[in-house]
C-alpha cells in the first residue's frame, strides 16, 4: 500500500444553480451551455495557475497553489460568464456558485479528498447565484491583497466537521450583477463605490466604438476644412482606434486579455512608428522589452 500524502491547497468548487430546472426547460440546449461556460471557467482557472481537479453533472472542482490567485481566478470567472449571459434571458441564464476553501487534503494520484474539500462544497452550496463564498482561512489570506468588498457571513455549519467555519461573500462590481436576475443580484461596488445605476456593460461597450467613430469622422473633417499643407489627422485617428481597440479586447472572450492587450499595445507602437517615420525603425526595441515582460511574467506565475 501506498502511504497516503496530505498537502495544503486552495479548493475551489463550483456548481450550476437551479441546473435540474434549466434541464428540465431544455437539456441539448442545458449541456451545450455547460460545456462553453466549462471550457471557459477552466481557462480562465487555468490562467491562474490553476487545475481542474475533476467535474460531474454541474460542478467542478480545482485547485491553486495560490490562495489570492484562487480568489481573482473566481472573480474573473463570474465576471466572463455575467458578461456570456447577458445575451439570454433572465430565465435561461446558467448561473455558477463558487465556494474556496484553504486547507489540507489527502492526496491520491490527481484526486484530493477531506474536510478541505467537503468546506469548498458547502461554502459553495451556501453561496447565492453567480457569487462567491470563501472561508475565513482564505479571507485571512486574501483581504489587503484582492480588489474586492467582502461581508461576513458568520459561522458556516459543515457536515462531520465539529466547528462551524466562518464564511465571507465576496463583492466584486455591479456588472456581473447586472446580468443575473434580480433576486440574484449579490455582486456589487462596495458602498464607497456606489454612484447610481450604470447601464449594462454590453451597451457602453458597443457605444463608445460608435462615438469614437464619429469623432474621427468629425476630426477628418476639421483636418480638410482647416487645410494648410499637413495631414494631422492620422494621429488622433490612431487614438480613437487604440481606444476602440482596447474596449474590444476587455469585452471578448475568445483571446486571453492579457494577450490581445499586448498586441494591441505593440501594433500602436509600431504604428506611431510608421506615422513619424525618419528611417529607423525604432520600434523593435519596445516591442522587444514587452516580449521578454510577458515571458518572464508567464514563466513565473503561480
Amino acid at each position: 500500500m501506498s502511504e497516503t500524502r496530505r498537502k495544503l491547497t486552495t479548493i475551489f468548487s463550483a456548481d450550476v444553480q437551479d441546473y435540474s430546472r434549466l434541464m428540465g426547460a431544455d437539456e441539448e440546449g442545458t449541456l451545450a451551455m455547460l460545456k462553453r461556460y466549462r471550457d471557459a471557467m477552466s481557462r480562465l482557472i487555468g490562467s491562474h495557475g490553476g487545475r481542474v481537479i475533476n467535474t460531474w453533472g454541474d460542478g467542478l472542482i480545482a485547485e491553486f497553489p495560490s490562495v489570492v490567485e484562487a480568489v481573482r481566478a473566481a472573480v474573473d470567472v463570474q465576471n466572463e460568464l455575467a458578461g456570456m449571459n447577458t445575451a439570454r434571458p433572465a430565465d435561461g441564464r446558467m448561473l455558477f456558485r463558487i465556494g474556496i476553501n484553504l486547507g489540507d487534503v489527502i492526496v491520491d494520484g490527481d484526486d484530493i479528498y477531506g474536510d478541505g474539500v467537503n468546506v469548498a462544497a458547502r461554502l459553495q452550496a451556501s453561496a447565492a447565484a453567480g457569487g462567491i463564498v470563501i472561508s475565513n482561512t482564505v479571507y485571512d489570506q486574501v483581504r489587503n491583497k484582492v480588489a474586492v468588498g467582502f461581508e461576513f457571513l458568520g459561522p458556516l455549519a459543515v457536515k462531520n466537521i465539529e466547528d462551524a467555519v466562518p464564511s465571507y461573500a465576496v463583492r466584486i462590481g455591479d456588472d456581473a450583477a447586472a446580468a443575473s436576475p434580480p433576486a440574484a443580484a449579490i455582486i456589487q461596488y462596495p458602498a464607497a463605490a456606489q454612484t447610481k445605476p450604470r447601464q449594462p456593460a454590453g451597451a457602453r461597450a458597443r457605444r463608445i466604438p460608435a462615438l469614437l467613430a464619429v469623432a474621427a469622422v468629425a476630426v477628418v473633417a476639421i483636418n480638410a476644412l482647416t487645410w494648410d499643407g499637413v495631414f494631422w489627422a492620422p494621429w488622433p485617428l490612431l487614438a480613437f482606434a487604440f481606444l476602440s481597440a482596447m474596449i474590444w479586447v476587455r469585452g471578448q472572450n475568445r483571446i486571453d486579455k492579457r494577450i490581445a492587450g499586448f498586441s494591441v499595445v505593440g501594433l500602436g507602437i509600431v504604428a506611431i512608428n510608421l506615422l513619424s517615420w525618419q528611417g529607423t525603425f525604432w520600434a523593435v526595441w519596445p516591442l522587444l522589452a514587452m516580449a521578454v515582460v510577458g515571458t518572464v511574467r508567464w514563466l513565473t506565475r503561480g
